[in-house]
């Protein structure tokens, strides 16, 4: 008996996923997902909930110590974050479209959403994505090309929506943002990564193993991330009229991109 194709696909795509490097599958049509690709690579694989839905402390924290060796202080730090996103009052779970919620912490000029005055910001957009890869004119990318990707988004938003705006809190997010993409796909200690790496991950929301890629061997702390998102401001400190630079997570953090 032959199966149609499209239905195939489709039980397969709800189908529960097994956790793990060589585990794939991509979100079914009960799942959600967020406007974070990391988080949604992490359920694409199994580490989070494939569902996307009810995700506590704990699994936060393994997920994303078991995917990228980031230790498990920032993971909990980046689920007391994300479980303020939950419009449920003493919420302990969150799910990933909760994050969807805009200037909770999702915020504008995105590095590869639209900006939600122009609809859901929880889905790829190839056009916004493009406008950042534009400035990793290399074929490895350095903190220096994801400062100017950063200040090239936060300015076309700026021009081009009447409604945009970016917080204290949202800039220190988009700081640790663009830095995390480099340091957690690439070198902590150079502070770059392979271009081919980071446009797969974006543009296909799975971690680029058949690229060579592998989950980082030392183990991702605080000291990290703030260190190079420091070293960004100093390299765009003057470059944009977004909300100032102040240190906000020096203790706490967030990944979201």
């Amino acid at each position: 008996m032959k199966i149609h194709t499209q239905t195939f696909l489709a039980v397969v795509a709800a189908s529960p996923a097994i956790a793990g490097f060589d585990s794939w599958t991509p979100p079914g049509p009960y799942d959600v997902r967020a406007p974070c690709p990391m988080l949604n690579t992490l359920a694409n694989h199994g580490f989070l909930p494939h569902d996307g839905k009810d995700i506590d402390k704990e699994t936060t924290e393994t997920a994303l110590f078991e995917a990228l060796n980031i230790n498990k202080t920032l993971g909990g730090f980046l689920f007391d974050f994300a479980i303020t996103t939950n419009p449920k009052p003493n919420s302990t779970t969150f799910s990933l479209n909760d994050l969807g919620n805009h200037n909770v912490l999702e915020h504008d000029a995105s590095l590869s959403r639209s900006d939600a005055f122009y609809g859901s910001a929880l889905t790829f957009n190839q056009t916004v994505f493009d406008e950042t890869q534009s400035y990793w004119t290399n074929e490895v990318i350095n903190i220096e090309m994801a400062a100017h990707a950063r200040v090239a988004r936060i300015k076309t938003s700026q021009a081009t929506n009447p409604t945009y705006s970016l917080s204290n809190l949202g800039s220190e997010f988009s700081f640790g943002e663009s830095v995390a993409y480099v340091v957690l796909l690439g070198d902590k200690v150079s502070g770059t990564a392979n271009r081919s790496w980071v446009q797969f991950f974006f543009e296909h929301e799975r971690l680029p193993l058949h690229l060579g890629w592998h989950k980082p061997d030392s183990l991702f702390q605080e000291e990290d991330l703030f260190g190079w998102m420091d070293v960004m401001r100093n390299i765009t400190q003057n470059e944009t009229d977004a909300a100032p630079a102040v240190r906000l997570l020096r203790g706490r953090s967030h990944f979201g991109w």
